[in-house]
């Protein structure tokens, strides 16, 4: 009878201990969830300052990028006027304050009359060099000097559609004029004379939409 009472003892403990280490396990498991899902909940949020933070750097670009843009536009008003020679059909047009002309032939003994338009200084005169803005005033007639950029529209280089300033009918050309120069230009006849007005760089664009819109000479 005593032998067969410490029998049960034995098994008494046994039973507990395999309770003890179950609870111990269950206990480092838990233990192990709460540290993982600790460190998952540090680098989530880690995750989402690190987005907010460049969410926000990236909201203060874009309006100081904005406001920069906005400064720059206003700081071409009040606007210049250009004015080429009366007797090469005189003509004018409004360009920013912040942009400098340079007239390379003035015409006093004749030829075509070319002048240059660039924000602060203009650069040195070449056929490769980005203007903002290029003026042409050649001795030559008009369909001429039209027909000299056909090559380039029939292979789509170039697109031609129709203009008009104040009533008077022209050509615009935008593309690809040569391989360092993309923009585009407005051609019109003046009398014995052929105006083309040329911007040489998309950077331009909106400046030389609003300049087109004032040209006027004397046809």
């Amino acid at each position: 009878m005593t032998r067969s009472k410490h029998t049960h003892e034995r098994g008494a403990i046994s039973g507990l201990q395999v309770t003890v280490i179950g609870l111990a396990i269950l206990v480092l498991g838990l233990g192990s969830f709460g540290i993982w899902a600790f460190v998952s909940y540090q680098d989530a949020q880690s995750n989402v300052d690190s987005k907010i933070d460049v969410a926000v750097a990236e909201g203060k670009k874009e309006q100081a990028d904005e406001d920069e843009a906005k400064f720059s536009e206003r700081e071409k008003e009040p606007n210049k006027t250009f004015k080429g020679p009366e007797d090469y059909c005189g003509l004018t047009f409004n360009y920013p304050k912040t942009w400098s002309a340079h007239v390379a032939n003035d015409v006093k003994n004749g030829g075509d009359f070319e002048a240059y338009l660039h924000p602060n200084e203009v650069p040195p005169i070449s056929q490769d060099q980005q203007f903002a803005l290029r003026v042409l005033i050649q001795q030559k007639d008009y369909d001429n000097v039209t027909n000299q950029f056909q090559g380039l529209v029939t292979k789509g280089d170039l697109k031609q559609s129709s203009t008009a300033s104040q009533g008077n009918q022209g050509v615009r050309l935008d593309g690809n004029f040569t391989k360092n120069i993309r923009g585009s230009a407005v051609i019109y006849k003046c009398r014995a004379y052929t105006i083309t007005v040329r911007s040489d760089a998309d950077t331009f664009k909106s400046d030389f939409e609003k300049i087109i819109q004032t040209i006027s000479y004397n046809s």
